[in-house]
């Protein structure tokens, strides 16, 4: 196979050569959203893209052009934020799929670096491939692909893997240094949600109970303390960095490994969905 993974980078020869081999595709989605005085708005689609270009090296598939756009309206009380609305989302996660089934591609991967924001319109998009295309679907959240390793990695500290916080510095720190303004971090207190409210379904606090709220632009930037930061990312090291991506690297791999071993044998099924 050609050195680069990014089917943006390659000549169609290759492709074809690929497609005689293989049929696995990753598509990294991210987002444009704040993350806070300290890193860059790039910080989501830099962790799917990171992570399915290193997956794609390791196990030999190949990688769509990433999306730098998720559905982020919380985020736009900070300037620069940019998002789809949850159907375009599906429908153009859906029309990249479609067109690498044309050409052969049978096991469609999402890689979503937006945490579980992005989650609900792909997860539409995952089902309605696998029920009327007929073909493999999956999504890789590089949240929830390693939970419990990335906790262990950051120390265990409750609130590590939350917005700008101590897991996505470190990320940034270790992979992209050059876009951390270190001298902007500070130290930040966690900032409860209040009683029985979580933004996100798949997002819930610990020791309350829950119902589920999403939060305006205007109470996000509230709830952030007109920095864009959820949680402290103070402690956060390159190394810290390191051992967070690797494992999550490792737990991915592992999932493409058994993706790609799948016989993808299914007949177009007409279940609305």
């Amino acid at each position: 196979m050609a050195d680069s993974v990014f089917i943006h980078e390659l000549r169609w020869p290759d492709i074809a050569a690929y497609l005689e081999t293989d049929d696995v595709a990753l598509v990294p989605i991210g987002a444009t959203e704040q993350h806070g005085p300290h890193t860059p708005l790039l910080v989501d689609t830099a962790w799917a893209s990171d992570v399915s270009e290193a997956v794609a090296k390791r196990e030999g598939v190949l990688v769509a052009p990433p999306l730098h756009y998720g559905w982020s309206p919380h985020h736009l009380g900070y300037p620069g934020g940019i998002t789809l609305r949850p159907e375009t989302l599906t429908q153009v996660a859906m029309d990249v799929a479609e067109s690498l089934i044309s050409h052969g591609f049978r096991k469609i991967v999402f890689v979503n670096g937006n945490r579980v924001a992005n989650l609900p319109p792909l997860q539409i998009a995952m089902t309605k491939i696998r029920f009327n295309l007929g073909v493999f679907s999956a999504i890789i959240d590089t949240h929830l692909i390693a939970r419990a390793e990335v906790c262990a990695a950051a120390g265990n500290a409750r609130d590590a893997s939350h917005h700008a916080g101590l897991v996505e510095t470190a990320f940034m720190m270790h992979a992209h240094p050059e876009l951390v303004r270190e001298e902007k971090i500070v130290e930040l207190p966690e900032r409860p949600l209040g009683a029985f409210a979580s933004t996100f379904p798949m997002d819930p606090p610990f020791d309350q109970n829950i119902a589920f709220v999403q939060a305006t632009a205007e109470e996000f930037r509230e709830r952030t303390g007109g920095q864009g930061t959820y949680s402290n990312p103070a402690p956060a090291t390159a190394e810290i960095g390191r051992k967070v991506l690797d494992v999550t690297i490792e737990r991915a791999a592992e999932f493409i490994r058994h993706v790609k071993s799948l016989k993808v044998d299914c007949p177009r099924c007409p279940i609305p969905v």
